[in-house]
């Protein structure tokens, strides 16, 4: 019996796979906001970035002298 549900999983996970790689899944998937792409960074984001590329330069700094 334990086969039976074990190919049953692999059919779905196959199933679920195909589904998710049609155009019209990724059609529906660019209407959502969640999925949107923004054109460019957030400004926080941008901050953060400049903070840990900062904290880098300081760390590479500090091992070298």
């Amino acid at each position: 019996m334990s086969g039976d549900n074990s190919d049953t999983r692999a059919d779905l996970a196959k199933d679920i796979r195909r589904h998710v790689g049609t155009e019209a899944t990724k059609r529906l998937l660019r209407t959502l906001p969640a999925f949107r792409l923004e054109k460019e960074l957030p400004k926080r984001f941008e901050d953060l970035l400049d903070r840990l590329d900062g904290v880098a330069a300081d760390e590479v700094g500090g091992r070298r002298q």
